[in-house]
């Protein structure tokens, strides 16, 4: 926690800290240990009343949920769960209590899943209470018989229902693959739940009106095809509003306007980006608020009660922020906010119900973020957290956007991290695509494997190749069905510019990746042996039709998305790294964890094993305890370790202390 000072209107903040390795030249060998340090705080959200904090904190093996006093930042209680838990979410539902969704997280690089578990807790830590969770209540209070009904129902917020302290919007769904969902009210001190509607589609997310009336329903039946539904006050049926199979795009929809008589959507178009849309539930009108002309909405913008839509940020160079109405009260508070803070970017998290206090999160390229409590009355800021404070922007290198262009025209977006100190020519480079690979899309963010790579003395080139998220629906259909083919030589494309424009020396150029980044850079290295020195796959899938069959296993939808999006199975052998071993030529680096459920530890054992057989040099590090990604500090210390001495041998980088 770092208290913070207080300045008269919003200041521009500089920290004074300093790294412990100098940024004036490469280092032999670097200090990785401010890299492998958890955050200190994650989320913040102030409570309705202004008393408390409520904040993520991760350890090691999961995160917890702390509600801090704001008046000496003493925590007063905490929500945890077990190993490989995390917090999805959390909501003050009213002054003093808070509710925390749960979820699963089995490794750092896979992406938690809610497992429909809720938790309440007073900011006092009295009356602590699990709400709802698919695995039964042990403390029921008397409602057995409904309570066992309602086993084998996951159960997720839809609404904090900020006028009613009492009770809360949920949705519940049986466990299994591709279910129907209903939605109940639940009373955070009772846990009885009382039904206020079914959905009209499968796997379905709902958005409310300011007076807490579900409104809409957007989801999807086996077929994957995405549907949008709406509903009013006159007979509180559902009415179908977008139809994918139909309009041949797919809607998504934002929220409501104060008085609930206008609807806002993200709207896919048929080339470019998508547009953010009014859309009038009587007439059936669409008017078109807010379009970029490069990049999709990154983050709905709301006005002080957390709820209405006023805008949205847009992702390039950096976020930038755009408004409905340019002249509306929070709208020109965004733009004081904005001078004060510079290129950094700025949104609200929070608010008290008085308006009074705003928390904002300010973060950059190089700023992995901080929160600032600004007092809108006496127009003074606060900084409250930092989420790495051991990190100061001046120390940290900058991530340039770029774009270029494949080999058949399409225009490629990433990002370039370089080392601080100049270079008298073209650096070694690695070239680290991420992991998805559909819908995910590297970011204007702090990186924590791009800074550490970068001072360790490479170039870092981020790609977001087609089938990526952030730039449209044409963009991200480009990708179907091209793992090993046009997305593979957007990489291949992306490093030849860099050598290109004289980023690059030729003759040092490794390629690493996580999760289908792993896939990429191995593949890279079958289909171009003479363009990379080596190759690093961590937690990555090598055997596609393995793949193909573990995903098309789980469910219906499961097999759907299987076929549309990888193809036949009996078409991925030759786009399997595993069958492609006797085409790579450069040493490999393999990491995985036993407990890994997205990339299982198999394909990394039949990587390993068909490039032996092949008479590659290849490297392992598997952990059977870890899952997608390595948790513990001592793994995740030998990992990066082993890292930066691979390419250390092959590009002559800098290694760890």
């Amino acid at each position: 926690m770092c208290k913070g000072r207080v300045w008269a209107g919003v200041a521009v903040w500089a920290m004074s800290l300093t790294l412990s390795w100098s940024a004036q030249a490469e280092p032999a060998r670097i200090d990785i240990a401010p890299y492998l340090k958890q955050d200190t705080f994650e989320r913040v959200k102030i409570s309705p009343d202004g008393a408390h904090y409520a904040v993520t904190m991760p350890l090691e093996d999961r995160t917890a949920l702390v509600v801090i006093r704001r008046s000496d930042m003493q925590p007063t209680t905490k929500i945890t769960g077990n190993k490989d838990s995390a917090v999805d979410d959390f909501w003050w539902a009213s002054h003093e209590r808070v509710v925390v969704s749960m979820a699963q997280k089995y490794g750092t690089r896979d992406q938690p899943v809610a497992i429909g578990e809720l938790h309440a807790v007073n900011a006092d830590g009295k009356r602590a209470r699990l709400l709802a969770s698919p695995y039964g209540v042990d403390d029921d209070p008397g409602n057995k018989a409904t309570y066992r009904s309602q086993l084998d129902n996951a159960v997720y917020m839809l609404d904090p229902l900020v006028d009613d302290p009492q009770n809360i919007l949920v949705y519940s769904m049986p466990l299994g693959s591709d279910p129907y969902i209903h939605i109940d009210k639940l009373d955070v001190n009772t846990r009885r739940r009382s039904r206020v509607a079914d959905a009209p589609v499968r796997r379905a997310s709902f958005v409310a009106d300011a007076k807490g009336q579900v409104r809409f329903a957007h989801g999807a039946d086996v077929d994957n095809v995405a549907k949008l539904f709406y509903r009013d006050g006159g007979t509180w049926k559902w009415r179908l509003v977008n139809d994918e199979n139909t309009s041949g795009h797919r809607e998504y929809p934002l929220g409501m306007n104060a008085d609930g008589t206008l609807a806002y959507l993200q709207v896919e178009r048929q080339s470019g980006p998508d547009a953010i849309v009014s859309w009038d539930p009587a007439s059936g009108r669409y008017t078109e608020l807010l379009r970029d002309a490069v990049v999709d909405p990154y983050r709905t913008l709301y006005d002080l009660d957390g709820r209405t839509p006023i805008g949205a940020s847009f992702m390039t160079d950096r976020v930038r922020n755009r408004f409905f109405d340019e002249n509306a009260p929070t709208a020109r508070f965004y733009r004081s906010l904005e001078k004060a803070f510079g290129t950094d970017a700025v949104r609200m998290t929070s608010a008290t119900a008085d308006g009074r206090l705003v928390l904002l999160y300010v973060w950059s390229d190089r700023n992995n973020g901080d929160y600032f409590l600004f007092d809108t009355v006496a127009k003074k800021a606060e900084r409250v957290f930092s989420r790495r404070e051991w990190f100061a922007p001046g120390g940290v290198s900058p991530s340039r956007y770029l774009t270029l262009k494949a080999r058949d025209g399409m225009t490629l977006h990433g990002y370039l991290t370089e080392p601080l100190a100049k270079a008298d020519g073209p650096r070694p480079m690695v070239v680290l695509p991420h992991g998805g690979p559909f819908g995910i899309f590297d970011e204007w963010e702090f990186d924590d494997d791009a800074q550490m790579l970068a001072a360790a003395g490479y170039a870092v080139l981020r790609v977001n190749y087609r089938g990526s998220g952030n730039y449209g629906r044409a963009y991200l259909q480009a990708g179907v069905q091209e793992w090993g083919g046009r997305m593979q030589d957007d990489l291949t494309d992306a490093t030849r510019w860099a050598i290109a424009e004289g980023i690059a020396d030729q003759s040092r150029i490794c390629i690493y990746g996580a999760s289908y980044g792993g896939y990429a850079a191995l593949m890279g290295a079958a289909r171009e042996p003479d363009l990379y020195r080596c190759a690093v796959g961590y937690v990555g899938v090598y055997d596609l039709e393995m793949m193909h069959r573990e995903t098309s296993s789980r469910s219906r939808s499961g097999k759907t998305w299987a076929l549309e999006w990888m193809g036949a199975r009996n078409t991925l052998g030759t786009r399997s790294p595993t069958q492609l071993a006797d085409r790579i030529q450069v040493p490999v680096f393999l990491a995985a964890g036993g407990r890994d459920e997205r990339a299982p530890i198999a394909h990394s054992e039949r990587m390993e094993k068909a490039l032996k057989k092949a008479g590659v040099p290849v490297e392992t590090l598997y952990f059977p305890n870890e899952g997608h990604g390595f948790y513990t500090e001592a793994h995740r210390r030998e990992y990066y370790t082993r890292l930066l001495a691979f390419l250390g041998r092959h590009l002559g980088g800098a290694t760890a202390k």
